[in-house]
């Protein structure tokens, strides 16, 4: 599924303006950014509240698909900025994090 398509299934805000609409195979969800560097699989939408910069480079480096920030964190400018050079979908949701991780996996599958 694209980041396009689950982001207007499930009523998420694409936050970033520049990205790539890649394809999300699975789903992980995390608030430990060495968690996420040690177990993410590539193709994953990450599922956090970690709304900052390093977020961007520690999805990049595993090869995720996308980012959903929970909570309707406010995502600071440098985080987008990062996102937009990095064409890397960055997406926003009120849901907390497990109500968010149910409904990935409802779309997505196992």
């Amino acid at each position: 599924m694209r980041v396009t398509e689950l982001a207007q299934k499930l009523g998420y805000e694409i936050v970033n303006t520049s990205f790539a609409d890649n394809d999300i195979t699975t789903g992980y969800t995390s608030d430990l950014l060495s968690d996420v560097m040690a177990n993410a699989e590539e193709g994953c939408v990450l599922i956090t509240i970690q709304a900052h910069k390093n977020t961007i480079a520690v999805a990049t480096m595993v090869g995720a698909s996308a980012i959903l920030i929970c909570n309707s964190r406010q995502i600071p400018q440098d985080m987008i900025d990062a996102a937009n050079q990095e064409s890397l979908p960055l997406l926003r949701t009120n849901q907390n994090q497990y109500e968010a991780s149910y409904r990935v996996y409802g779309v997505l599958g196992a």
